[in-house]
C-alpha cells in the first residue's frame, strides 16, 4: 500500500505544484515545509526543463527562472533529501520523459527512491509506452501516476485498470494555466474510472480560486493546483513563502 493512496483516506486531498528551483532551491525547501504545515497532502515538484510541452506560459517562465538560478536534477535530489529531514509529506516529481532518459532511467528512479520521492508524473509519456518506466518504478517502490484527459473516453477504463496511487484527471484541454471556468464534465470522467477500479481521482489543470477548488473537490477525491501558486511565486520572488502559505490555507479550508 503506497503512502499516496493514504492521503485520500480521511478527506479530500489538496495537491499543490511548484517548480523546483523557482526562484531558487532554498526557497523551494521553505515552500514545501510551509505548504505541508498548512494543509497540503501531497506536493508535486516540477523538474525544470527547457521544453515543457504540457505547460502554459506561467510554468514555462518558472522553468526558465529555475534553470537560470542554476537548478539541476542532482541539486533537486539534494534539496529533497534535506526536505525529508524536516517533513514526511508525500512528494511527487512532475517531469518529462526526456530529462529522465538523459539522466538514465534506472539511475533517476533509484535516486528518487533514495531521496524520498513517492511518485512520478510524466505528462508526455503515453499510457501505451509506460512500460519504458513502470518496471523500474515498481522495483524501487515509486508510484507511476496515470493521467486521463477529457478526450480519453474509451481509454479511461483501460488506463484505470492499471493505475496506481491516484489518477490525475486533466480537467481541460490544452496546456496548464489558470482558467476562468472549467467546462469539462469532471464527474463523468471520475465515474468512468470508478466503474473500473476503486482508485482516487484528483483533478488538475486550470483550478485557481477557492470556489473552483470546492466545486472540483465535490466531484473528485482531490484537487491539484499549480499555475495559481507559481504566479504568486513569480509575483513575490524570494518573499513568496508567506503569500503561498496563506493561499494553501485558503484552498485547504475551501475543500
Amino acid at each position: 500500500m503506497s503512502r499516496i493512496s493514504d492521503i485520500f483516506k480521511n478527506r479530500k486531498a489538496f495537491i499543490p505544484f511548484i517548480t523546483a528551483g523557482d526562484p531558487n532551491l532554498a526557497i523551494t525547501e521553505e515552500l514545501v515545509i510551509a505548504m505541508a504545515e498548512n494543509g497540503a497532502d501531497l506536493i508535486e515538484l516540477g523538474i525544470p526543463f527547457s521544453d515543457p510541452i504540457a505547460e502554459g506560459p506561467v510554468i514555462q517562465e518558472a522553468d526558465i527562472r529555475a534553470l537560470k538560478s542554476g537548478t539541476t536534477t542532482d541539486k533537486i535530489f539534494e534539496t529533497v533529501r534535506r526536505i525529508r529531514q524536516k517533513t514526511s509529506v508525500p512528494l511527487a516529481f512532475m517531469t518529462y520523459i526526456n530529462p529522465i532518459f538523459a539522466y538514465g532511467a534506472d539511475k533517476f528512479i533509484s535516486s528518487c527512491a533514495q531521496a524520498g520521492i513517492d511518485a512520478l508524473i510524466v505528462p508526455d509519456m503515453p499510457f501505451e509506452e509506460k512500460e519504458e518506466l513502470h518496471p523500474c518504478c515498481r522495483r524501487y517502490g515509486i508510484d507511476l501516476i496515470s493521467l486521463i484527459a477529457p478526450t480519453s473516453h474509451e481509454r479511461i477504463k483501460t488506463i484505470a485498470k492499471e493505475a496506481e496511487g491516484f489518477i490525475y484527471c486533466v480537467s481541460s484541454m490544452g496546456v496548464t494555466g489558470v482558467r476562468k471556468e472549467i467546462t469539462t464534465d469532471v464527474a463523468e470522467m471520475v465515474s468512468l474510472v470508478k466503474q473500473t477500479k476503486d482508485i482516487p481521482c484528483a483533478i488538475g489543470f486550470g483550478i485557481s480560486t477557492p470556489e473552483q477548488a470546492a466545486g472540483m473537490a465535490a466531484a473528485a477525491d482531490g484537487v491539484i493546483i499549480g499555475s495559481a501558486i507559481v504566479k504568486l511565486i513569480a509575483q513575490y520572488g524570494e518573499n513568496c513563502v508567506e503569500p503561498v502559505r496563506d493561499y494553501v490555507r485558503a484552498i485547504r479550508a475551501a475543500i
